[in-house]
């Protein structure tokens, strides 16, 4: 009785919230159900999924585990776990009979019904990302361990001796020893493979390393044999990490655990192995420039006979972010970012060499921005999408590109009364007359008769985009409804625009990118009318925050002129970050060596080289858990801004990292976000 008075208040709540025709705001994001990880059965019919729902008072988000039918359109979804835990990554067994999934940090099974939970891991250090082997006997997962353990009890027992000690020292003796939120001092990740009829777990990469990398370009980086006899993995075989981007494929027996390094040769990152059904094969994906972690993302293959290794995406000039394989084999499906949006391709495993490979790679789908590849037995392709306008649902289309389907729509009754603008894509020339493209987003309720002031979004990379997707952490729809035209560009260093256009940020951080974004905001100006040119604010992280340092210094566009910024997380003294951040590889890349090898490109694109012309209200945000870009180059920023006499404002968020996650500190930063923008351009 209780629970259905709850859910009628609910019910109540919810139908006053979308009838009230009122601006979509954080509250109403927080509302929004996070779809996630499709998971397609051995037989196609059914898909297992995840979506998260957020916890505000508990300050979380609680992920749980549905299905519904591969062929029916904008399915209600069946709710498989449940309770306080979250669960997450579902995973079919071969024969599609039960789902492997993690739940309070262990691996559980279920029924392919839902039904008899039962607990396989448990394993002190925790288990995640399962793999089951093709013959169904064993699933690989991955944890965190001392490498001088071999066993469980060992791992336990030095966690409690830790835990217990009143000396909380770090100490370390090698690069890299952090990572974005963490100590990475002694554990090291290894994967583990342990039989799915139950018993102990094996470390199947012991030692003093990580298995995958840091780096890893996804948290799945190990896969079996077709015959189960063999298992794939990741692993850095340089010294120190740090300095280095490189990451190996190895090929181990499952019974003799004998390795070995199929991608030696290559000093680039190696990654995603896939094998063939029929065993001859082991794909993967593969960056060939050592050191640079934004280099193109090409699929690899690797003939496991003769040892030779194909690219199959000569030409291809975009990154290939995630790929899969049809059931037979023949064919590989992949998504890469493109001019803001995710397509999907496909390439032939087995292309006519003779033509020019990059002809043999084809469009399936466009106009999507796909993400959770998964292939059925009939050839149709069942994906994640989003849109700067709608938040993820799942889709099926045709391998041919035809038959677009929308099977979930979980937002609907949220979501269809607020009006939000479609993204409306634009170009205009930047630095060297270069075509660049960026976005722009209008309030729900947009007025073509009245003025708007323009909010600057700059995204973080420097080698990353603004998609046509959907986002919490800077989402564009809370920032439009708040009253702004929301201007996004994708400048120089962008991906999804050719590899040269990615390059060119390098050396070059305050160069023409500034002036793509500057030429971008003259041209928002001059093309649309309802745009004020005397209210223009901006605000961006990592290097969207350096590029704000960097504005800072340099507001002086006879065309325009910024009123306020909002600087998070931003690189603003490019010789202290250059050892403090985790991943060294990174600075000494960007600016072509140490500070002490290349002095003159730190001091040429540093931000606080030119704090004399600071005189822009500047809010600054940072997590002091970041150990990308360390909390203290924004301390500097702040500082230098009271000592200019600079009307500014930080707020450190103690349990935060490089992002803001916590639904209470989300909620905290936009709500300031928001207000520092309207005090100082409404």
């Amino acid at each position: 009785m209780k629970r259905s008075v709850a859910v009628l208040a609910f019910l109540f709540s919810l139908t006053f919230i979308v009838t009230a025709q009122r601006p979509f705001n954080f509250d109403d994001m927080m509302l929004i159900r996070r779809v996630s990880d499709p998971q397609l059965s051995p037989d196609g019919r059914t898909i297992a999924f995840v979506i998260g729902d957020v916890d505000k008072n508990a300050n979380r988000t609680v992920s749980h585990i549905y299905t519904i039918p591969a062929d029916q359109p904008n399915s209600i979804p069946k709710q498989f776990t449940t309770g306080s835990p979250s669960a997450s990554a579902p995973r079919w067994s071969p024969d599609g009979k039960l789902i492997a999934f993690i739940k309070g940090g262990q691996i559980w099974l279920m029924d392919a019904d839902g039904r008899r939970e039962r607990q396989l891991s448990k394993i002190s250090s925790g288990a995640g990302n399962p793999v089951w082997s093709p013959d169904g006997k064993w699933i690989a997962f991955n944890s965190d361990v001392y490498p001088e353990c071999n066993n469980d009890q060992c791992n336990e027992a030095e966690d409690k001796r830790i835990e217990g000690s009143k000396v909380q020292a770090k100490v370390t003796e090698r690069l890299l020893f952090r990572h974005w939120v963490e100590w990475r001092d002694r554990k090291r990740t290894h994967v583990f493979v342990i039989p799915s009829s139950g018993g102990s777990a094996v470390d199947f990469t012991p030692g003093d390393f990580d298995s995958p990398p840091y780096a890893a370009s996804s948290n799945v980086d190990y896969a079996f044999s077709p015959d189960s006899r063999e298992i794939s993995y990741l692993r850095n075989p340089d010294k120190v990490e740090a300095t280095s981007t490189n990451s190996d494929i190895f090929v181990a027996s499952l019974t003799t655990k004998d390795q070995k390094n199929i991608t030696s040769a290559n000093r680039g990152y190696d990654a995603s192995p896939i094998y063939t059904p029929d065993g001859k094969y082991i794909l993967y994906r593969s960056q060939a420039m050592a050191t640079f972690e934004a280099d193109r993302w090409r699929i690899m293959r690797y003939n496991r006979s003769s040892g030779q290794t194909v690219e199959l995406t000569t030409g291809f000039d975009q990154q290939v972010d995630e790929m899969t394989l049809s059931r037979d084999g023949r064919t590989i499906y992949f998504s890469a970012g493109t001019r803001g949006k995710s397509p999907i391709y496909s390439v032939p495993v087995e292309p006519d060499l003779r033509l020019r490979i990059a002809t043999q790679v084809k469009p399936v789908i466009s106009d999507v921005y796909a993400s959770g590849l998964n292939v059925s037995p009939n050839g149709s392709i069942t994906f994640v999408s989003s849109s700067l306008k709608t938040p993820a649902e799942i889709y099926r289309v045709n391998a041919d590109g035809s038959g677009k389907m929308q099977l979930t729509n979980v937002n609907e009754n949220i979501l269809r009364y607020f009006p939000m603008a479609e993204a409306e894509s634009i170009e205009w020339k930047g630095g060297l007359n270069a075509p660049i493209q960026g976005w722009i987003i209008k309030p729900g309720f947009f007025d073509p008769n009245k003025k708007y002031p323009l909010l600057v979004l700059i995204h973080g990379g420097p080698q990353g985009a603004w998609g046509d997707s959907w986002g919490y952490r800077w989402n564009p729809q809370v920032f439009a409804n708040a009253g702004y035209v929301v201007f996004m560009p994708n400048q120089r260093g962008s991906t999804g625009f050719g590899q040269k256009f990615v390059n060119d940020i390098s050396g070059d951080w305050g160069g023409k990118a500034f002036i793509d974004i500057k030429n971008g905001v003259a041209e928002v100006l001059r093309t649309k009318n309802y745009v004020d040119k005397d209210r223009i604010g901006a605000a961006g992280a990592s290097y969207g925050g350096y590029m704000i340092d960097w504005l800072l210094g340099h507001n002086n566009d006879p065309r325009f002129r910024f009123k306020a910024f909002v600087s998070h997380a931003g690189v603003y003294n490019l010789e202290s970050m250059a050892t403090a951040t985790e991943e060294v590889w990174f600075p000494n890349w960007e600016f072509k060596g140490m500070p002490w090898e290349n002095p003159a490109m730190y001091a040429r694109w540093s931000p606080n080289k030119f704090v004399t012309n600071f005189n822009t209200p500047t809010l600054v945000t940072a997590g002091e858990l970041d150990y990308r870009v360390p909390y203290d180059q924004s301390l500097q920023l702040y500082t230098t801004l009271q000592l200019r006499n600079v009307p500014s404002k930080l707020i450190v968020f103690p349990d935060e990292g490089h992002w803001i996650l916590k639904p209470q500190n989300s909620e905290f930063w936009y709500k300031n976000v928001l207000d520092w923008f309207a005090k100082h351009l409404n």
